[in-house]
């Protein structure tokens, strides 16, 4: 049974959370790892943690994400893993959202998506050899009240994942998309002692995400739902 062997990945949209406990985890296994986020400065702890290096990138603009991948493929080098985990919400009463805003939350949820994975592909596909794995939320398949945009991005970022696997799994490349449905523990948000566990650990995730890339081709995962025990569904 082969297990697929990453050495380079990189976390686009990286900040505390999932991103930060996959970096951690990443970085144990010898993955050398890339950081990236429009505010590249909050990263400078979680990378002096880990080693890994962080890079400012916008990723709802081609050019910015052309030059991220170009510049941690100089620095680190080639590119194996891809984790976007990227999102932005706007939130109220539907006839309220500014046009502007939704405009910018599907374009951060859903296109830079895009644009990632684009630019990651075109460097996979020579050596048959890759994941891409995509982050959504429970919004990924329920849209609630008063939050249609991050619905829209979502929705979008899931069908993107799915025609992404579809088309590139028989090329050799692992295309999976993750439904967090639930809150997710913090430093500011944490569980009351009468519900034990009922917040997703993000090392938890983490630990998800590492197994989903350790699944060998022939039995290989596309989509993982992951929520507490206690969440209703």
């Amino acid at each position: 049974m082969d297990i697929p062997q990453y050495e380079t990945a990189l976390i686009v949209g990286a900040g505390e959370g999932i991103s930060a406990s996959l970096a951690r985890l990443l970085s144990k296994q010898g993955i050398r790892v890339a950081l990236a986020a429009r505010n590249s400065g909050k990263l400078d702890g979680l990378a002096r943690e880990t080693g890994a290096k962080t890079f400012a990138c916008d990723a709802t603009q081609a050019d910015d994400v052309a030059k991220l991948f170009e510049d941690v493929e100089a620095q680190i080098g080639k590119i194996d893993i891809v984790v976007y985990n990227a999102s932005q919400r706007a939130r109220g009463p539907f006839v309220e959202l500014a046009p502007s805003d939704v405009a910018q939350s599907i374009a951060v949820s859903a296109f830079g998506g895009f644009l990632v994975a684009q630019q990651a592909l075109q460097r996979m596909l020579p050596n048959k050899h890759g994941a891409i794995l995509f982050t959504g939320a429970s919004a990924s398949i329920k849209g609630f009240a008063q939050s249609a945009p991050f619905a829209m991005g979502k929705f979008a970022l899931r069908g993107l994942a799915q025609s992404l696997a579809r088309e590139f799994a028989p090329q050799g490349i692992h295309v999976a998309h993750f439904v967090i449905d639930g809150g997710i523990r913090s430093s500011v948000r944490t569980e009351s002692a009468d519900k034990p566990d009922s917040l997703l650990d993000p090392d938890a995730i983490a630990a998800n995400y590492w197994h989903v890339l350790q699944q060998p081709r022939s039995a290989w995962s596309s989509e993982l739902e992951i929520r507490p025990w206690v969440e209703k569904f």
